[in-house]
């Protein structure tokens, strides 16, 4: 249900061995790849989670298959972008479950483009989403958190927040400024028991990514070609990053803040 409460059932993941029993969890970009293996995954392990993305059809998928497993989960559509949808979402996630615990900042958009070919227009929307998003999740769930006595902010970012990558420039930008922006809070909020770290993806093999394979005059030299840039011969898969993610949000971290985690299949090493 756009907006509204998705009256979700009590969790059967409740047990002292789940890493996130009893915490609730705002997962951005969750409609979707890493977001939504990782929503599945945090309700694997206990959390309430709150499925916020731009699309309201795939993040309600999203919130009816954690449901579906016995999980706990609402939808509310969120443009990270805009100050006052972030706030709605912060408001809906307290309503709903009185408490905002983990926050984990993965909705991002991707362009390419140098600085001689990419638009004003366009370099507003790549960091308005992917760092100004980061930005306002953070300002305004670490407002909550500071009420309950600490939190945990997982940021996503990527291989292009570490070393430039030809023909992408805003994305590029707007990936390092996650990395600095994490860096930053971490240092700002360790007195208020929030740990802020980053995860910095390689290249994934999403659903979107494998659309574009197939849809390619050759795909399986499309496939080759983003698999052998880096040691491991191939992309990650969604599942690895949410591990690295549920382990940065949950208690297995305690001691982690300002931690930048490359899982890219040494693409960066």
């Amino acid at each position: 249900m756009e907006g509204g409460f998705t009256h979700p059932s009590p969790s059967v993941h409740m047990g002292e061995k789940m890493k996130l029993a009893h915490k609730t969890a705002i997962i951005t970009g969750s409609g979707s790849g890493i977001g939504k293996t990782t929503a599945l995954l945090f309700a694997d392990e206990g959390a309430r989670v709150i499925v916020a993305d731009i699309d309201t059809e795939s993040g309600n998928d999203t919130v009816e298959r954690i449901m579906n497993k016995g999980g706990d989960a609402a939808f509310v559509r969120t443009d990270v972008s805009k100050a006052e949808d972030v706030k709605n979402m912060v408001r809906f996630a307290v309503s709903a479950y009185s408490r905002i615990d983990i926050l984990v900042n993965i909705a991002g958009i991707f362009t390419t483009g140098t600085a001689l070919d990419t638009s004003e227009q366009e370099w507003d929307r790549i960091l308005g989403v992917n760092l100004l998003g980061v930005f306002l999740c953070t300002k305004y769930c670490v407002q909550e958190m500071v009420k309950t006595g600490g939190g945990s902010v997982v940021n996503i970012a990527s291989e292009a927040g570490l070393v430039a990558i030809r023909n992408q420039v805003a994305y590029n930008v707007s990936k390092s400024g996650v990395v600095a922006f994490t860096k930053s809070s971490a240092v700002d909020f360790a007195d208020k028991n929030i740990r802020v770290n980053c995860v910095c993806p390689g290249r994934v093999f999403t659903p979107l990514v494998e659309k574009v394979i197939k849809s390619s005059e050759d795909p399986e030299a499309a496939l080759k070609e983003l698999s052998e840039d880096r040691p491991l011969k191939r992309m990650g898969k969604p599942e690895e990053i949410a591990a690295g993610i549920l382990f940065l949000a949950s208690d297995d971290a305690k001691y982690a803040i300002g931690t930048v985690l490359s899982i890219d299949g040494g693409y960066t090493a």
